[in-house]
């Protein structure tokens, strides 16, 4: 059934090329329209419990039924005759053949017109994508989050037929955002388990890199241009790295990446209806993924609605509103679940206390921004890391901040933290940080980039001063990445020459007036400082071969990042072709694996049907539900007052997991407490 959604969603991207913008536009709208319609389904599923496999696989094929037939009907509006030439890969003659036959031919076009080297950058991103397939398919999730929280939500959504609340100890699996997870339970009741998981972010990363590189053609950048930001961002080592598994990361940054080029396509020119139900769609997305994405989605809004007021007051007033409500409609339900529940849309106090910021004065914003900077622009140089930790606690002494304090840092973490190894949860980006830090500085002073470049410097402050430093602090900067990296590829493809640039003159953003899925037009960048030309011939080739040179190690680090990141890599110790699928959903608990099969093979041996769990807050929960398939799992803990746990007397039996002295609190005292190592059973009744 894996195919359904995928034909699905190619119905919706071929009505959606019909109207125009290129195919890259048309894939993101399809993204939006059928990530909002997936989203929207499991809360209208929901409301009635029926959540269950039957009505999802019917919901899917009644949708690529309706998209189907309207396919059709708008090829057989098509002049006969070119729709034939098409399908012989012959040049159409008539206009009116379809969009899909013009795109074919464009690119076509477009490829022959290529220079090698920009071949090669689409070969390298090709390549990268295709191991990260390999990757995604063969790997089981094995995310640490994962693991805790973002899996086993959808386990107990399936078990109950609903997305309500239940009792639970760990409350990240109920007040974190869960857009993503909406997507992976569709992908669960389609297929019955997990083995597709890891293609929601892999399809995200593709995403992300289309969006990016239409963002740098909005701006001006030529097919060069959109190039080198597509490599940057599809060879950054976190990209690379979430692309092949169950994080949220890239799917929030396709999101606020939809915005942001939907968004641009209104600033000269009114936005339709059209238009607007896809912002507003891609902005509840946000929402209702990942809470940080709208420090960048917000302010993006805000340009967009300024600039359709400006046009026109009233239906500028008119699209805010609608862009408002369909946010709600799509991310109310599970803000008003949490409201509800923990008294506020943001979760539980401790939980948000644990990752924002609680001190907002100067100083302390300056550190915080000084240490995620540093844990993000890592290299392997330790001498080096070690001085620049150093410096940064040094200064953080002068102004009187103490680099480790509990309000700025989150909860029993330390500064520094190495950052650099290819770990999808830490990983550094060096290579392509320095390039976009340096290409949204020097653009931040051209007419024609000052306006995207403020509002990815806003979106990187505001991060700065509402997010605390954690060591897995790179993983929540992916959609920053996203934003900055078209303003890199503009300033690197002007060093070389190339009509990369924004346009000289005629406003914020001329070049919106260009398709900019083509050869999008606009003056040079030319100097480094932002104006005439690079002084020097001698500074202007150094500047290109150090950029050069940084872009070649961000693509090696890309590399080293598929073929040996962890926890799931390609050769090496642990590798996916020689590791077993059980032992790579333990790989980063390894011996975890041992006591929880202890215990689920005596729990399956004794028949139990009802398993209650007792659990810490950051154990995990997932592997009980791969090991006991077909067994009713409750929590008999919940920290929700208004939703009282099981009592153990409802169970057959009762697994426990570290620590496990609670595992007593919860038995009787003629129970026998079976023990090994971080994980405990209780058999209560046989069957």
């Amino acid at each position: 059934m894996i195919v359904v959604p995928l034909l699905t969603f190619v119905a919706v991207a071929c009505l959606c090329l019909r109207l125009g913008g290129g195919v890259r536009l048309a894939l993101l709208r399809a993204a939006v329209i059928t990530g909002g319609a997936a989203c929207l389904a499991i809360e209208a599923l929901s409301s009635i419990h029926a959540l269950h496999r039957p009505a999802v696989i019917v919901a899917w094929l009644l949708a690529l039924a309706v998209l189907s037939a309207c396919c059709f009907w708008f090829v057989r509006r098509s002049t006969p005759a070119g729709f034939f030439r098409f399908i012989r890969r012959s040049a159409p003659a008539e206009p009116e053949i379809s969009a899909f036959a013009t795109s074919w031919c464009s690119a076509r076009a477009r490829w022959a017109g290529l220079a090698r080297v920009e071949r090669l950058i689409v070969g390298v991103l090709c390549g990268l994508f295709l191991l990260d397939l390999v990757v995604a398919l063969v790997a089981p999730p094995n995310n640490y989050d994962s693991q805790t929280y973002h899996l086993p939500k959808i386990e107990h959504w399936v078990q109950r037929g609903d997305v309500d609340f239940y009792p639970t100890i760990i409350d990240r699996q109920l007040a974190m955002a869960p857009g993503a997870e909406y997507l992976l339970l569709h992908l669960r009741l389609l297929t019955g388990g997990d083995g597709y998981y890891n293609l929601v972010q892999l399809a995200a990363g593709v995403g992300v890199v289309l969006a990016a590189s239409r963002i740098a053609g909005q701006l001006g950048g030529g097919t060069r241009a959109q190039l080198i930001t597509a490599l940057i961002v599809g060879t950054t080592p976190m990209v690379v790295l979430e692309a092949t598994s169950t994080q949220t990361d890239l799917v929030v940054a396709l999101w606020v990446a939809c915005v942001a080029t939907f968004t641009l396509d209104g600033l000269r020119a009114r936005s339709g209806t059209l238009d607007t139900l896809l912002i507003g769609t891609a902005a509840g997305l946000t929402l209702l993924t990942k809470a940080t994405g709208l420090l960048a989605a917000g302010l993006l809004l805000l340009v967009w609605v300024g600039a359709q007021l400006r046009l026109r007051w009233w239906r500028g007033l008119v699209a805010a509103l609608a862009t408002g409500a369909l946010m709600l409609l799509l991310a109310g339900p599970s803000l008003l679940r949490v409201q509800q529940t923990y008294d506020n849309p943001l979760g539980p106090a401790h939980l948000r206390e644990s990752i924002s910021m609680q001190r907002h004065d100067p100083a302390s914003v300056l550190v915080n921004g000084l240490r995620i900077a540093e844990t993000a622009l890592q290299t392997p140089i330790g001498p080096l890391n070690d001085a620049l930790a150093a410096g940064i606690i040094g200064i953080a002494g002068v102004l009187g901040v103490d680099p480790q304090a509990r309000d700025i840092t989150y909860w029993n973490e330390k500064y520094p933290y190495m950052s650099w190894p290819p770990d999808e949860d830490r990983v550094s980006l060096p290579a392509q940080g320095v390039l976009i830090l340096l290409g949204a500085l020097l653009l931040a002073f051209r007419k024609g980039t000052r306006l995207y470049a403020g509002v990815f410097w806003l979106a990187l402050l505001a991060y700065v001063i509402t997010v605390k430093w954690q060591p897995w602090g790179n993983r929540l900067i992916v959609f920053l990445i996203v934003l900055g990296a078209p303003l890199a590829g503009l300033w690197i493809a002007s060093l070389a020459g190339g009509r990369a640039g924004a346009p000289t003159g005629g406003g914020r953003f001329a070049s919106l007036t260009s398709p900019a899925d083509g050869h999008a037009g606009g003056g040079r960048v030319g100097a480094l400082t932002g104006g005439g030309r690079v002084a020097g011939v001698t500074g202007r080739r150094a500047a290109t071969w150090m950029t050069t040179g940084a872009l070649a190690v961000g693509v090696a680090a890309g590399g080293f990042a598929v073929a040996y990141g962890w926890p799931r890599r390609l050769v090496g110790h642990g590798s996916i072709f020689t590791t077993s699928q059980m032992e790579q959903r333990f790989i980063r608990e390894p011996q975890w694996q041992r006591d929880y099969e202890w215990a689920a093979a005596a729990v399956r041996a004794s028949g139990a049907r009802r398993v209650g769990l007792v659990q810490g807050y950051n154990t995990w929960e997932y592997p009980w539900w791969i090991l006991l398939p077909g067994t009713e799992i409750v929590s008999l803990q919940s920290l929700q007052p208004n939703l009282p746990a099981a009592s153990n007397t409802t169970v057959d039996a009762m697994v426990c997991v570290k620590p496990i002295r609670p595992c007593e609190f919860y038995s009787s005292p003629t129970w026998q407490v079976h023990r090994q190592g971080d994980v405990a059973y209780v058999i209560i009744r046989s069957r």
